[in-house]
């Protein structure tokens, strides 16, 4: 009687769990290229109504999931295999995308009792690479060996993965790597993925969050590109600069408001400026208070929970454009840092226009020459010729505006014609002109008109027009945060960072106060 007790007990459980517990059901997907027909590399989103992600799997598939408080992400990179997971059954979005070029599809699937099998026809809008402009992305924590997967699942052309990574002040990024591991003497200086897809193999990362192992957050900027393992520690910064540029690397600021960015630009004569940030994410923008604030006069948009995603960037904008005022040429780049983050690689990226064949150094050509726009999504295409601004703006969505930028300023706004591209995008014409008596640096960026209303843009790199004797003059606000930002700096590391780094900091305020005594 125990033993036929215990069996109904166990069937009766078994049946209530069964209840409880819908059986979960196959959703198979294939993912192809409309104007081919065969199978592409891409990423594949599932979220249930509840807004929990779903990570599919897949031959040679790369899942990825990441939370930073309450934001988070969660997918699979796909080559050209099929994806494949169990769900319960219920009402699911599905999203495939690939990098910025295709039109993302987005579909409803319901999951009942039977498999459920879709084919996603993915669609490209604009072909870069036929017009000779190629996408890289300079802030990347995802193993190497994963690289190749997610180039091509996202199309982007250029990836810079940090081989070296150092949290600690004074100590050399080979002795404490936070990146498990560099590349080793000899080894090639980047990755032929294919023909248009290749990755840096060679680049560190100087984050500094701790000094005489105490919790003292300095900030970080990345060496892309050096020929040898860095041994030196920072600060001084000098030092490390001087090394980098020995070997061709380019210098790139990270975050404008780390506690010393503002010294490093003009110290490092740093070269790149991330204008697309690591906190710009494809899912909830989270970093509301990151950071020395934004002065006063920039007038950066708030909310009840502190900077809005909008402030943020526009923070970002109004930083850079101060530095270009006062003289620094920095050019604009885009890093994620996809590993670390809750976004996937490439979300924002800068497109280079390469002369002649796609490679490698000539990619990093075109990127330290400033043949440049970054993009979370539009596309901008400028010329800029004896006061005239001409070009095209085109996107997967309509613009909202399009903007003309002088020394800093919006001068003109365009309305965007929104015209049908031909292939299921639009495109919208660009002309206005700027006064040439003077020096002055002009730089074009336009925004989407989303649904959802989150902030999707493109900025060009800025084109300089110089007259002798008559140079760009900052305003004095401007250079007042700077020199306030850096002298702030020296009071708090003075008794905790060593006479030559704290030189470096008053080195940085002088070249501010220069800026403060330019005739006006």
């Amino acid at each position: 009687m125990m033993r036929i007790s215990l069996l109904a007990a166990t069937l009766l459980l078994t049946s209530l769990t069964s209840l409880a517990s819908p059986r979960a059901v196959a959703l198979k997907g294939t993912v192809v290229d409309v104007e081919t027909g065969k199978p592409i590399p891409c990423r594949v989103t599932i979220r249930g109504a509840d807004g929990k992600f779903h990570v599919a799997k897949s031959e040679g598939g790369v899942p990825y999931t990441k939370e930073r408080g309450t934001s988070a992400e969660g997918h699979v990179t796909l080559t050209t295999h099929p994806f494949e997971i169990e769900l319960a059954p219920g009402a699911y979005t599905v999203t495939v995308q690939r990098g910025k070029e295709y039109l993302p599809d987005t579909r409803r699937v319901e999951i009942a009792d039977k498999p459920v099998e879709i084919e996603v026809r993915l669609r490209r809008w604009i072909d870069l690479a036929a017009r000779g402009w190629y996408s890289g992305e300079t802030h990347v924590h995802r193993p190497l060996g994963d690289l190749a997967n997610l180039q091509q699942a996202e199309d982007l052309n250029v990836a810079f993965p940090f081989t070296w990574w150092v949290l600690e002040a004074f100590t050399s990024p080979q002795a404490s790597n936070q990146a498990g591991g560099g590349t080793a003497a000899g080894e090639k200086r980047f990755v032929e993925v294919d023909a248009t897809h290749v990755y840096s193999t060679r680049s560190t990362e100087y984050e500094l969050f701790r000094v005489n192992k105490k919790s003292h957050t300095l900030g970080a900027f990345f060496i892309l590109d050096h020929k040898t393992a860095f041994e030196e520690g920072a600060p001084p910064v000098r030092p490390v600069a001087k090394r980098a540029h020995a070997e061709g690397a380019l210098l790139e600021l990270d975050k404008h408001n780390w506690p010393w960015s503002m010294m490093i630009a003009p110290v490092m004569e740093v070269d790149l400026f991330e204008l697309a940030n690591n906190h710009m994410w494809e899912t909830d923008f989270a970093f509301r208070d990151f950071g020395s604030p934004a002065p006063e006069f920039m007038k950066i948009e708030k909310d009840a929970k502190g900077m809005t995603e909008a402030g943020w960037i526009d923070f970002g904008f109004r930083n850079y454009y101060a530095l270009l005022n006062c003289g620094l040429r920095l050019r604009p780049t885009a890093g994620c840092a996809s590993g670390v983050h809750p976004v996937p690689v490439g979300f924002g990226r800068v497109y280079a226009k390469v002369d002649g064949a796609f490679g490698f150094d000539a990619w990093m050509k075109a990127l330290n020459a400033g043949r440049t726009f970054v993009t979370t999504g539009p596309m901008l295409f400028v010329d800029v010729k004896g006061g005239v601004i001409e070009g095209t703006a085109e996107s997967a969505v309509p613009l909202s505006r399009i903007e003309i930028v002088v020394d800093g300023e919006v001068t003109a706004t365009v309305k965007p014609e929104n015209k049908d591209n031909g292939r299921g995008g639009f495109a919208s014409a660009i002309r206005g002109t700027f006064a040439i008596d003077a020096s002055h640096w002009v730089a074009v960026r336009c925004w989407e008109d989303r649904p959802d209303q989150r902030p999707r843009w493109a900025h060009t790199a800025p084109v300089f027009h110089d007259v002798p004797g008559k140079p760009v003059r900052p305003p004095k606000a401007e250079v007042e945060f700077l020199l306030k930002r850096v002298e702030d700096e020296l009071a708090r590391n003075t008794g905790v960072l060593p006479g030559p780094a704290l030189d470096e900091y008053r080195d940085a305020a002088t070249f501010y106060r220069s800026k403060l005594e330019l005739d006006r």
